[in-house]
């Protein structure tokens, strides 16, 4: 028999095994592999990022005061007012870049307020004793079941109707559940061996809490920020469509909402634009939180 049965190749096989082929090089050559931008987070960021731009622009410009009430009564869109005024004679696109600052403003208060406030009973919550931690976990289980608004227009009530005391009250609401979220949070990665051996080591509990706990809880805390953040917006114009939000000359898309909604047939523009603004602030918003939960979460990234 001829044929060859070892496994030691010749010289000729030798040297076109060491040669490289064309896929070889290709593999060689190949980049790293790109992470997969989160079409929902670049939607998000588009659509906040317009918001976010009208209002910087309302704090240099706007095409008229917001007081000013020389327009005429309903003017249809056109010129000078490009989207016409409302049932005062106040230019809508002035209304609408300040309501812009407006929104934002509550929105990053609130969140403010709730994610100090909730952060840290969260975490004094997940180091306390049992006892106590029972008595928290009650404590925010009653005040997460008692409805937000209503929670927040009783504060505000109590308070004058203002922009500060809204924020405040809608801040103060959502503590109770980013305390309950961090409370849970915190617990889970105290029951992990690294912080066992931490501990065992010597470690203080503020560096467990500095360099263990908060760098494995934040992701998850800014996805439900991000989507507390749009709630906050609802509030906010929610409270001024009731009269308990900013007062005027302040534009709040919630009172130009209340203030149209007796002109919907006759001038639509006046609901139709701030609703509209509305929707693309809290839809830009939440998207912005689903694209930050796929990119902050290893596992949702390699299932996709």
């Amino acid at each position: 028999m001829s044929e060859r049965t070892d496994l030691n190749p010749g010289p000729g096989e030798a040297a076109a095994a060491l040669e490289p082929t064309p896929a070889a090089e290709g593999a060689k050559e190949a980049p790293a592999t790109r992470t997969r931008r989160s079409p929902a987070l670049v939607t998000g960021s588009v659509l906040l990022g317009l918001i976010v731009a009208t209002a910087l622009v309302s704090l240099f410009w706007v095409p008229y005061a917001p007081e000013d009430t020389t327009g005429g009564r309903l003017t249809a869109p056109g010129l000078p007012h490009l989207l016409g005024t409302d049932k005062l004679g106040r230019d809508l696109l002035t209304q609408l870049m300040t309501g812009a600052r407006i929104a934002l403003e509550a929105g990053l208060g609130a969140i403010a307020i709730g994610a100090v406030l909730g952060v840290c009973f969260g975490l004094a919550a997940g180091f306390a004793t049992r006892w106590l931690d029972d008595t928290l976990s009650t404590l925010l289980d009653v005040l997460i079941a008692f409805p937000t608004l209503l929670l927040a227009m009783l504060m505000v009530a109590a308070r004058s109707a203002s922009l500060s005391s809204a924020i405040l009250a809608i801040g103060l609401a959502m503590t109770a559940v980013v305390a309950r979220l961090t409370r849970i949070l915190v617990k889970r990665v105290l029951a992990q061996d690294y912080i066992t051996a931490a501990r065992t080591s010597g470690t203080s509990w503020p560096r467990v809490i500095t360099g263990h706990v908060l760098p494995n809880i934040w992701p998850t805390l800014v996805v439900n920020l991000a989507q507390q953040f749009g709630l906050a917006v609802m509030a906010e114009a929610s409270l001024s469509f009731l009269g308990l939000g900013a007062p005027p000359p302040n534009a709040s898309w919630g009172r130009m909402l209340q203030e149209a909604q007796a002109t919907v047939f006759t001038a639509p523009t006046g609901v139709i634009a701030p609703g509209v603004l509305l929707v693309m602030l809290v839809v830009g918003v939440n998207l912005i939180a689903d694209g930050l939960r796929d990119t902050l979460d290893p596992t949702r990234r390699r299932t996709r």
